[in-house]
């Protein structure tokens, strides 16, 4: 018997797939019919929740402020017993302004100017660093007021290390493109196992419950630390559309900062909506004085809980800053 052909039944007329609008703007969607044909039937869904059955074709999706993130809408049209599907996405960027922040240097350590750091995290008294490049990739303990290497074990040539988190007595170090990660005992840093995922690895930071990675896009996914699968994930976005390249991660006092690759801006984001809430411009931080020529971006966050102090540093940069964020009025 020959295949029947396909519905073309309905499309949507706007708004246009990948259109930005803000969490809680009120969104006009238009489906226009593509023949002559009737359907039966038509039924909305907002990221496969069964929104409602269609009478009108044209409706009013309302959406909820302090909620952005990407919806997919789909609706399916029926006739005869057969259906089709007509699906756009639309993007929601944040309805509120990040506060602004500036900083203040509190006080400057020596930092190897060779590692390529990827990974920051402070621990018992103690730095803990994984740099990266092909061949120069490295787990790392180190002495915070002098930058001496007191332990570190080098990844295979074929690992381009990323991000790092410490969570009970495991480290965690994620690599770039393998989608291969590494756990080794904190205390010794024998190895102990591997996990594996699908995105790239870049940074990686916990919750205290949960490993929390970022992978260069704006979305950060919470992994559980047995298997690595992942719990949920949220979409990064401010005020103005999706805060993309998301690198080196620090969970702090309920807060996630994340430096932006490429950039000197640090942004700190809430864990269950996404929504930026702090701008945190660290420009200048490393004075020209300072430099050598060969540096490379900042990257690197680290958080002392019992001292709250706040340690930030960049790829091949000679220097580690111990720094204070200054919410700006």
């Amino acid at each position: 018997m020959p295949a029947e052909n396909p519905l073309h039944l309905i499309r949507f007329d706007k708004p246009t797939s990948g259109s930005l609008f803000t969490a809680g703007e009120s969104i006009d969607i238009t489906i226009k019919l593509t023949d002559t044909i009737q359907p039966d039937s038509i039924v909305l869904y907002r990221n496969s929740e069964r929104i409602q059955k269609v009478s009108n074709l044209s409706f009013i999706l309302q959406t909820q402020a302090g909620k952005p993130g990407t919806i997919q809408l789909n609706a399916t049209a029926w006739k005869d017993g057969r259906r089709q599907t007509a699906s756009i996405s639309v993007k929601l960027k944040s309805n509120t302004k990040p506060a602004s922040y500036s900083y203040r240097i509190v006080k400057a350590y020596p930092h190897d100017p060779e590692a390529y750091t990827q990974g920051l995290f402070y621990h018992n008294g103690y730095l803990y660093e994984g740099t990266g490049q092909q061949g120069a990739s490295s787990l790392r303990k180190v002495e915070l007021e002098t930058g001496k290497i007191l332990q570190s074990v080098n990844l295979s040539r074929e690992y381009f290390g990323e991000g790092i988190a410490i969570l009970g007595d495991k480290i965690y170090q994620l690599t770039w493109t393998n989608g291969t990660g590494f756990v080794y005992d904190a205390a010794t840093f024998k190895p102990l196992n591997t996990f594996s995922y699908t995105t790239q690895g870049w940074g990686l930071t916990t919750n205290g419950n949960e490993l929390i990675m970022s992978d260069g896009s704006n979305t950060i996914y919470f992994r559980e630390p047995s298997g690595f699968s992942e719990l949920r994930r949220i979409e990064v976005f401010d005020n103005n559309g999706p805060v993309k390249m998301l690198n080196e991660l620090e969970y702090i006092d309920g807060k996630i900062y994340a430096n932006v690759y490429l950039t000197d801006r640090i942004v700190i984001i809430n864990p269950e909506t996404g929504v930026v809430e702090g701008n945190i411009d660290m420009q200048g931080l490393l004075a020209t004085a300072q430099r050598t020529g060969k540096e490379d971006v900042l990257n690197g966050i680290a958080y002392d809980p019992n001292g709250k102090r706040i340690f930030v540093t960049g790829k091949l940069w000679g220097k580690l800053f111990q720094v204070e964020f200054i919410k700006k009025k």
